[in-house]
Order: structure tokens, then sequence, then C-alpha cells
């Protein structure tokens, strides 16, 4: 059985992101909206469960519409250390750690009977690039906490991303032939094993600075691993 935790961040979301969201588990899931993801949610015809962040970009209807459901709010200075998007993915763990203590959740790796999955959705606008947000959540989505659920995955735009931590498989469930990249961004990446894609690789060792794995083609089953490190595969 597979449990969701979604958090939604700000920009209108594509229909790539309503799609994975519509494949996912429903009942009880809980939904983190991350400042004006709040906006684009509502939009989306989805319901958030919690709102999270400065509130410095929410429209005045949207944060009316946060105390009219009775969300639960947890609001942060302007000035602060983390982005809204961190802030939010602490509250997913937090989500984790209640459902754990209620016996609801696995134990986030492969094992145990329920699963529980990261899915973060944002919107993404070329004319608008901010080039450090859209790092700044990649590599958010790489911290050590985010290891406890089965999988990471991201879709920002119309760009799916997976970050596989440490010890876990990621099976992405991509068409034959669909071109995705390996890339190392939160450091070197040891025992990286491909399967059933058109450059395989075994226990290999991927470094921050190289683009080795850049453009690999899917095959029917793709499975990639890591041993140590943190991985993160790109579907553009």
């Amino acid at each position: 059985m597979a449990q969701m935790v979604v958090v939604i961040g700000g920009g209108p979301l594509s229909p790539r992101a309503l799609d994975a969201l519509q494949g996912g588990p429903g009942d009880g899931r809980v939904v983190i909206a991350a400042d004006s993801g709040l906006d684009h949610a509502v939009a989306a015809g989805i319901r958030p469960t919690h709102l999270v962040g400065d509130l410095d970009s929410i429209s005045a209807s949207g944060r009316m519409w946060a105390y009219a459901h009775e969300l639960d709010i947890d609001e942060h200075p302007v000035a602060k250390d983390l982005t809204d998007t961190e802030l939010a993915l602490a509250t997913a763990v937090a989500a984790l750690d209640a459902a754990d203590a209620a016996g609801e959740s696995g134990d986030g790796g492969d094992g145990g009977d329920t699963r529980t999955e990261l899915l973060l959705l944002g919107g993404f606008d070329p004319a608008d690039l901010r080039l450090d947000h859209f790092l700044g959540t990649l590599l958010a989505l790489g911290h050590p906490a985010l290891a406890r659920f089965h999988t990471v995955h991201a879709i920002i735009g119309v760009t799916e991303v997976f970050t596989v931590h440490p010890g876990h498989t990621v099976h992405p469930p991509l068409e034959t032939g669909q071109t995705f990249s390996l890339l190392a961004l939160h450091g070197p990446c040891c025992g990286v094993s491909v399967r059933d894609a058109a450059w395989e690789l075994d226990a290999a060792e991927l470094a921050s600075t190289e683009a080795r794995g850049l453009s690999n083609i899917a095959k029917e089953q793709l499975m990639i691993t890591v041993t140590s490190g943190v991985l993160t595969v790109v579907v553009p």
C-alpha cells in the first residue's frame, strides 16, 4: 500500500504535474502549499491541508481561503534562512513522523508494507526564470531527512525529477525510448547502477563535475540505484 505527501510550490501547475497527482493515492493525503503554491493548488482544484512559508506572495483571497477552510498555517518571518520550499519539505517530514507515531507508514525505504511517497509540484516560466530558485529546489530534495520516503519525486514545469537517496532503488515509469539524465548534484555518487537502459552502469562512480550521465535512453523496466551519495534523475 502506498501513501503520498504532496508539496506544491509557486507557479501554475502543468498538465504533467496534475497527471502525476491524479495517478497517486488520494485518501487521507497530506497536501502542503508553500506560500503562493496555495493559489495555484486551488486554481487547479486541489485542496491543501497545510500552508507554510513567509506568505509574502500568496494572494489576499488565497490567505482568506486558507482561513475559511481551517488549514494548518505555519507562517514564518520574511527574513529567514530557509526557503519556503525547504520549510514545506520539513513539514512533509513532520507529517511522516506523525504517520510513524500512529503506525500508518512504513520505514520510507524499500521494505515495509506501507510506502510513503513524496511528490513536489511547481510551476516554471522560462520568461521569468530564477535559476537560483530552481537549483535551490533541486538541492533541497537531497536533504538526508527525505531519505525516509520511499520515493522523492518532483515535477517542475514539464520537467520530471527523481532524487535517489543512498540504498534506495527507483523505477521511473518511463516509456521505452524516453530520455533521462543522471546528475551528481550533491557531490560524488558511488555504486551507481542503471539497468534496462541504452547505456547501463554497474556500481559506477559519478562526480559532481562531469556530465557522463546525460541523455540516456530508457527501455521497458528502467531501474536506478546508488549506494552512497544522492543522485538526481532528470526526465526532460
